[in-house]
């Protein structure tokens, strides 16, 4: 399916009934190879939308400068289209950031937010030095072949023990990047969020993964130490990419936490 927002054609997929869940991949992949596991799993209990992020999957490729302010405003028109007044926002990774720049910009949006191994940002949650190093490696990257993107970006992705027939479609959606549109989100995933965080008056989980190193635990236990309220959960076994090395027990933590939410009296 795709709907068109201010002049971009967006992809997405939509099924289920019930409160809506919308779903943001990180800056690799696309909606499927990311959240394939749990659009099929909380489909009975939710709406759940997933959007391919301009610049990926089958969305088109936005302006290299669109920064993270131009994709909270695409994402807020993609629901809207969609006639999504209110929705559960669910961020993975720059996703996690979208959705944080999101409720900022469109507070009403947001019944609650979910981060699953994001951050505030990489400048708001790994320090300028290492936020810096990480987007001159990503717009080098850029410049790889496919097989060289996905060989230089998968790794760092999974736990060494990733089963692959978990993550072949991941890494197939990884080879298929697009240069300018991933550049687009390497540098808006480098902005500052961090502002963000005191203002988050909504629940709110963190989901992170023990043997994530692009976004370790540390990330989420300094949001969690700011976003009152909050829960942190750490997953002990996968890495970065967790909704796909571990969909079913990412699924069961976002359907507790989502039903807690949107049910309260079932939770």
């Amino acid at each position: 399916m795709h709907v068109e927002v201010g002049g971009l054609k967006i992809a997405y997929e939509r099924v289920g009934n019930g409160p809506p869940v919308a779903l943001a991949h990180g800056f690799v992949g696309d909606a499927h190879s990311t959240w394939g596991s749990q659009i099929e799993a909380l489909a009975d209990e939710f709406t759940v939308i997933a959007w391919d992020a301009p610049g990926a999957g089958g969305s088109a490729d936005p302006p290299e400068d669109f920064g993270m302010d131009g994709y909270a405003d695409c994402f807020a028109g993609f629901l809207e289209a969609l006639r999504i007044d209110r929705a559960h926002l669910v961020g993975l990774s720059f996703g996690g950031a979208l959705v944080l720049a999101a409720f900022h910009r469109y507070r009403e949006l947001a019944a609650s937010l979910t981060v699953v191994s994001g951050y505030a940002g990489w400048l708001g949650s790994l320090g300028p030095d290492e936020a810096g190093q990480r987007l001159a490696r990503s717009l080098q990257a850029s410049e790889l072949s496919p097989d060289e993107f996905a060989a230089a970006m998968t790794p760092s992705m999974f736990s060494p023990s990733a089963h692959g027939e978990l993550v072949a479609e991941f890494v197939d959606s990884v080879r298929a990047f697009r240069p300018g549109g991933f550049r687009a989100m390497a540098r808006a995933s480098f902005e500052d969020q961090s502002h963000v965080l005191s203002e988050i008056d909504v629940p709110m989980l963190l989901l992170y993964a023990g043997h994530d190193v692009r976004a370790p635990v540390a990330v989420g236990e300094a949001m969690h130490a700011v976003v009152r309220g909050s829960e942190l959960v750490v997953l002990p076994r996968p890495g970065h990419a967790s909704p796909v090395e571990a969909p079913d027990d990412v699924s069961r933590e976002m359907r507790r936490f989502l039903r807690s939410v949107a049910h309260p009296a079932a939770g």
